[in-house]
């Protein structure tokens, strides 16, 4: 039981994703750019806290190298994000697109990027963070 409790956030948030590829998308605005940079970050966002999520998880259930991990998992943000694409094709109004995997893994990328060159040069307080919520 103690270790569900570290894959539960992980399998919401993908979950979440998901579901959110489910969903038929509001036409676009006529600020087309600004509607591409919204939906676009939020595909980085969501791609980087599902990362954490499930570097988290299985840094804390199992024995495995946290560099492994790291790269374990980016991988896997990347072949989900592709699954997510291929959902997309069921849902009408939109259409899978390479970009999008490619921004997803960026999302992955980022998240790691953080965690191994800006979180041990960040303030004692982010590092406090991270540590209490077992993320390094």
């Amino acid at each position: 039981m103690k270790r569900i409790k570290f894959w539960i956030p992980a399998a919401f948030w993908a979950g979440v994703i998901f579901w959110f590829s489910g969903l038929q998308v509001a036409p676009s605005s006529d600020f087309y750019w600004h509607d591409f940079a919204i939906k676009k970050t939020a595909h980085l966002v969501e791609y980087a806290i599902l990362f954490l999520l499930v570097y988290r998880a299985l840094i804390n259930t199992t024995t495995i190298d946290k560099r492994k991990a790291a790269l374990f998992v980016f991988l896997f943000i990347v072949l989900y994000g592709a699954s997510d694409e291929y959902h997309q094709s069921f849902t009408p109004g939109r259409e899978p697109r390479l970009r999008d995997v490619i921004i997803d893994g960026a999302g992955g990328g980022i998240a790691w990027l953080g965690l191994w060159k800006y979180l041990p040069k960040a303030p004692k307080k982010l590092k406090n963070l991270a540590k209490n919520l077992r993320i390094k």
